[in-house]
C-alpha cells in the first residue's frame, strides 16, 4: 500500500469536507461541524390562524386571541426617537414596539461612517422587537398593534438610566410600558404594568416576540456561513437553532413549554433577545408570519388579576453585539449565540485567552499572532514529530523511487519492499500524518473563534488593516499565504503520483484564492501559523541532515 498516496488524499478529502461545509450552510443546511438541535419536548411551532388566534392545544392557559400576526408598523404611527451613548432607538407609538435600533459604536458593513443598524422597518428591511397582552376569545387587551402614548418628556440619555413609558387602555385594561435604557449596555429592562379597570378578574397573557424577515444581513458572506434565524434556550434542551427553511416546511424543532431560558434572532456579529423572568412557565413560538417574515416569542400567562388591582411583568431585551461576557451576566446561555457547536469546549477557552492577550497588548491584531504562537508552543512536540517524519520521507525518496523503478507494475512486491525499508530505517509513515490529525479540532475552534468574535469588528492591526473582520483591502495577508503554502509543499516530500504533484501545488492557489474574500484576522492567523510551520520544519529538517552528514562521516 502507497501510505504516501493514503495521507496527501486524507489531506485533500479533509480540504473538500470543509469547503463542502461551507456550501452546505450557505444553502441553508445544518453544518457537519455544528451541535444538533435537541429533539425531546418538542413540536412544529403552529402556523397562525385567520383570525390571529392561537390555534388549540397550542394556548399558554387561557385561549389568546393573538393580533393579525402577519400586520407590521402602519405608516400613519408616529415615532418616538430615543438616544443614548451607545443607541439611537426608533419607537413607534403603534404597539410601542422597537422599530429600530442604530448601534452608534459599530460602523455599517456598506457605510463604515453611519452607525450599525440592526433592528429596522424600511421597505427592504423588517426587524422588530414587540410585546403585548392578550386575554380569552373575545377579550380585546393592548397588544403589539395597539395606539399607545408617550407619557415620559426625556428624549436622550444625560445620566446612568433613562425611562421611556407608554401608556395604553384597551378593553377596561390599561397596559404602561416602561423600557429603561442604561449608560453603556446593550440591555434593556421592560416593565409590563397590567391594570384591570373593569368590574370582574381577567387572567391575561404578556407574549414578547421579535419578527424579522428572512433576509441574509449586511454582514453575510457568500465563502463562509454563520448562522441568521431564530434561537431558544432553555435548561433542559440548551441552545436550539432554528432555520427559516424548517420552519417554511413546518419541521422546526425547539423546546415548547419551559419556565426558564429566553428566546432570541441572531446573525453574524449581534443578537437580539427577549429574557423573562425565569421559573414562570409560559410556551415559546416559532412561526411564519406572512411571505418572507418570521417571529419567535414566548407566552407567559400573568394569572389572574382582580378588578382594580393591578400587576408588574418584568423581563429583559437585548439589542446589539454578541458581547460574551455582558450577555452572560444577563441570562444563562445568553453567550452560545456565538455558536461554536460541538467545538465550543475548545473554543471557549480560546477565546478568553485571546481575550486576555487583548487585554495585555491592547491590539487584537497582535492578540492574534500571540495566540498563534502560543497554539505553536503547545503542539510544538507534535508538529516536531510530523515533520521529522516527512524530512525523513524526503531524505529517502530517492531510494522509494528506485523501488518504484525496479518493481514497475507489481503492487504487492513493491509494497514489501517498502515496508521493509520503513522497518530498517525506522521511519513511520503515518508519523507526519497523525499529529496533524490530532492539531485539527483546534485550529477549527480558532477558526470559528475569529470567524465570530464581534471584538475583531472595526478593529485595527497595524498600517492598511484597518478592520480585521473585513478583507485585506490590498490583498496582502491572502498573497503572503498563498507564498508560504507553496514554500511548505516544497519542503515536504514530493508525492510520486504526477497527478497527486499537480493536486497539492493547486492547493495554495485554491485556498489561497478563497482567502482573498475571508475576514483579515482570519487571514493573519494562516499567515502566522504557516510562518511559524516553516520555520520550525526548516531548523528540524537542517537538523537531521547535519546528523545524516554526521553519520556518513564517521
Amino acid at each position: 500500500m502507497d501510505i504516501r498516496r493514503t495521507i496527501l488524499w486524507m489531506i485533500f478529502s479533509f480540504s473538500l469536507l470543509l469547503l463542502w461545509n461551507n456550501w452546505q450552510e450557505y444553502n441553508g443546511k445544518p453544518s457537519l461541524f455544528a451541535s444538533s438541535p435537541a429533539t425531546t419536548q418538542t413540536q412544529a411551532a403552529p402556523e397562525p390562524a385567520a383570525d390571529g388566534s392561537v390555534p388549540a392545544g397550542h394556548q399558554p392557559t387561557a385561549p389568546a386571541a393573538l393580533p393579525a400576526t402577519n400586520s407590521v408598523v402602519s405608516a400613519s404611527a408616529q415615532t418616538v426617537d430615543i438616544t443614548t451613548d451607545v443607541y439611537k432607538l426608533s419607537f413607534s407609538t403603534e404597539g410601542a414596539q422597537l422599530i429600530k435600533a442604530e448601534l452608534l459604536k459599530y460602523g455599517s458593513p456598506e457605510a463604515p461612517e453611519q452607525p450599525m443598524v440592526l433592528l429596522d422597518n424600511s421597505a427592504g428591511s423588517t426587524y422588530l422587537a414587540q410585546s403585548g397582552v392578550v386575554g380569552a376569545a373575545g377579550q380585546n387587551l393592548p397588544n403589539h398593534l395597539t395606539p399607545f402614548t408617550l407619557v415620559s418628556t426625556e428624549r436622550a440619555l444625560t445620566g446612568d438610566s433613562l425611562d421611556v413609558v407608554f401608556e395604553a387602555t384597551s378593553g377596561d385594561v390599561k397596559v404602561t410600558k416602561t423600557y429603561t435604557l442604561h449608560k453603556g449596555r446593550y440591555d434593556i429592562q421592560v416593565r409590563h404594568d397590567i391594570q384591570n379597570q373593569s368590574g370582574a378578574a381577567i387572567s391575561p397573557t404578556l407574549y414578547l416576540q421579535l419578527t424579522r424577515d428572512g433576509n441574509n444581513p449586511p454582514d453575510s458572506s457568500r465563502l463562509y456561513s454563520t448562522f441568521t434565524g431564530p434561537v431558544v434556550y432553555s435548561s433542559n434542551d440548551k441552545f436550539q437553532k432554528v432555520t427559516f427553511s424548517d420552519i417554511d416546511k413546518n419541521k422546526a424543532s425547539y423546546a415548547r413549554d419551559v419556565d426558564n431560558g429566553w428566546i432570541g434572532m441572531v446573525q453574524h456579529y449581534f443578537a437580539t433577545a427577549w429574557v423573562p423572568a425565569q421559573d414562570v412557565k409560559r410556551t415559546n413560538e416559532v412561526l411564519k408570519l406572512g411571505n418572507n417574515l418570521y417571529a419567535v416569542r414566548t407566552l407567559e400567562p400573568v394569572g389572574a388579576i382582580e378588578a382594580g388591582q393591578s400587576k408588574a411583568v418584568d423581563a429583559a431585551l437585548w439589542v446589539g453585539p454578541q458581547d460574551q461576557k455582558a450577555m452572560s451576566q444577563l441570562a444563562t446561555g445568553l453567550d452560545l449565540v456565538v455558536d461554536y457547536g460541538w467545538l465550543t469546549i475548545i473554543a471557549k477557552p480560546l477565546f478568553k485567552l485571546l481575550t486576555w492577550l487583548h487585554a495585555l497588548l491592547g491590539n487584537w491584531g497582535w492578540a492574534i499572532v500571540a495566540l498563534t504562537v502560543l497554539i505553536k508552543l503547545v503542539f510544538f512536540p507534535l508538529s516536531a514529530a510530523s515533520y521529522r517524519s516527512m524530512a525523513k520521507m524526503k531524505q529517502f525518496a530517492p531510494r522509494m523511487q528506485a523501488l518504484r523503478e525496479k518493481f514497475g507494475d507489481d503492487k504487492a512486491k513493491l509494497n514489501a519492499a517498502m515496508m521493509e525499508m520503513y522497518r530498517t530505517e525506522k521511519i513511520n509513515p503515518l508519523g507526519g500524518c497523525l499529529p496533524m490529525l490530532v492539531q485539527i479540532p483546534v485550529f477549527i475552534a480558532l477558526y470559528w473563534v475569529l470567524l465570530g468574535s464581534v471584538e475583531m469588528r472595526g478593529a485595527p492591526w497595524i498600517l492598511w488593516i484597518h478592520d480585521l473582520a473585513a478583507r485585506d483591502p490590498w490583498m496582502i495577508l491572502p498573497a503572503i499565504m498563498m507564498g508560504t503554502m507553496f514554500l511548505q509543499i516544497k519542503l515536504n516530500p514530493t508525492p510520486p503520483d504526477p497527478m497527486q504533484a499537480k493536486v497539492m501545488m493547486l492547493m495554495p492557489l485554491v485556498f489561497g484564492g478563497m482567502m482573498f474574500f475571508f475576514p483579515a484576522g482570519l487571514v493573519l492567523y494562516w499567515c502566522v501559523n504557516n510562518i511559524l510551520s516553516i520555520a520550525q520544519q526548516r531548523y528540524i529538517t537542517v537538523q537531521i541532515e547535519k546528523k545524516s552528514a554526521k553519520a556518513a562521516h564517521s
